[in-house]
């Protein structure tokens, strides 16, 4: 349990890591992206310098050298801080604050509320949309309107002056001309905020989904060559464990064995046929088998389970119960397949129970369903081990490959079509339930035959 836990903590540390680094990688790439906008700027103005079309707007062209200035050195400090990994989110929303400030003192200089560099608040909001989602796109859109307005209204009640430089008449303060500018610029950045949220949690989203898939195709691959490796070594070792299990019971019945001897007979015997459950589970999971509707009497199943662990020994020293009804009790199942995850979860449970104590395998009608569950006695399943038990190879135990309950989950995902669903009822250090819930046959399928004994 405790190396479960620890495992779901690395797990969760390297998620974060990973969603860092890739924080980190798009805060880079905008870092960039503004470098190359200021340098474009920059060599445009140098050139018009050159040109002497400028010399007319000295205060304009100071503030317009001083932001590209600060915007070098705002990057400067942005790379630094990528470099080190830290603050990443303090620096995105640092980005969205300069970039709007930055943005209000372009538009003040270009000709107020009426300038065409009011578009750049909803460049703004894009990239926070593309570093944050829709936060960023809230943040962006609320601090751009806000002081888009704020500088509107200085300049209309001359809280704001113009740029000394610059003629009032470039500056539109007529007031439905400004009413019309402000409300439409005010609902552009609205609008592109909405839009870059949006695509932000799709793309979000769906990022998530193909990873997802791409997991579970990985999961796939893997489990497929582990089958096929599973299914070959299987085959190759049946044959011979079953030849030692009967060369072991041909030398138990023999009369000149001390009890000591046969007691190490015992051992040899009980091992074999863990050996042979495990050699099962691996030829289960390699080769699955569609499964087949028939009406199947889960009490009696449930029954003879409970019979053959007893008879054969594999209940050790925890007691096996039945509790249920006698008479049939049919569902809509695969009689084989049912009767495997019965069994597989029949020796979970006899291998998580301390000595002494009870193992109950029930079988409950519960209006159009049956349930049938498998309760012990151990120690619980904490919330870490429920998101991983059922994956094949892993096990908390000392003894197993952990391969049980990945073909019990198996066959109750193949048995997803006719109703049958499973679920995990425990608290740690109190045992736990697993519980199969079956759609209950009301004569619409033919009884199926006897099962066989498993294996």
């Amino acid at each position: 349990m405790a190396r479960a836990s620890l495992s779901g903590a690395r797990t969760s540390r390297i998620l974060v890591t990973e969603d860092a680094h890739a924080l980190r990688r798009r805060i880079a790439w905008i870092t960039g992206a503004r470098l190359v906008f200021l340098t474009v700027v920059l060599g445009a103005l140098a050139f018009l310098s050159f040109k002497g079309e400028l010399t007319r707007y000295p205060v304009t062209m100071r503030v317009v050298f001083g932001t590209i200035a600060s915007g070098y050195v705002a990057a400067a400090i942005y790379a630094a801080l990528l470099r080190a990994m830290r603050y990443l989110h303090a620096l995105v929303y640092g980005q969205i604050v300069v970039d709007q400030l930055t943005w209000t003192l372009v538009v003040w200089i270009t000709g107020g509320p009426t300038s065409f560099a009011t578009s750049f608040y909803s460049l703004t909001c894009l990239v926070g949309a593309i570093l944050l989602g829709w936060r960023g796109a809230a943040i962006g859109a609320g601090l751009g309107i806000a002081l888009y307005w704020a500088m509107s209204g200085g300049l209309v009640i001359g809280a704001v002056a113009p740029p000394s430089d610059q003629p009032l008449f470039h500056f539109d303060l007529v007031t439905p001309d400004l009413t019309y500018a402000v409300l439409a610029n005010t609902l552009g950045v609205g609008v592109v905020a909405l839009l870059g949220g949006y695509l932000a949690e799709r793309l979000r989203i769906t990022g998530g989904a193909l990873e997802a898939a791409r997991q579970r195709a990985l999961v796939a691959e893997r489990h497929a060559v582990l089958g096929r490796v599973a299914a070959g070594l299987a085959h190759e070792i049946r044959n011979p464990l079953g030849s030692i299990r009967g060369a072991i019971e041909m030398l138990h019945e023999s009369s000149a064995l001390a009890n000591d001897d046969k007691r190490l007979c015992d051992i040899i015997e009980r091992e074999t046929l863990r050996l042979n459950d495990l050699v099962g589970d691996m030829v289960d999971l390699a080769k699955p088998r569609a499964p087949k509707a028939e009406a199947v009497d889960i009490a009696r199943l449930a029954r003879d389970v409970v019979e053959l662990a007893t008879r054969s020994e594999r209940s050790q020293d925890v007691h096996v119960t039945y509790t249920g009804p006698e008479s049939p009790l049919r569902a809509r199942c695969d009689g084989a397949q049912m009767r495997q995850v019965v069994w597989n979860l029949l020796r979970n449970a006899l291998q998580a129970s301390p000595p002494g104590s009870t193992v109950e395998i029930a079988v409950t009608p519960t209006g159009g369903r049956i349930e049938l569950s498998v309760s012990d006695a151990g120690p619980g399943i904490s919330a870490a081990e429920r998101d991983k038990m059922f994956d094949a190879f892993y096990t908390t135990r000392s003894q197993g490959l952990g391969i049980g309950l990945a073909v019990v989950k198996r066959i109750v995902d193949d048995h997803a079509s006719m109703g049958c669903d499973l679920a995990i009822e425990s608290n740690p250090g109190r045992g736990a339930r697993f519980v199969v819930s079956l759609n209950a046959d009301v004569g619409g399928l033919k009884p199926s035959r006897p099962p066989l004994s498993a294996k």
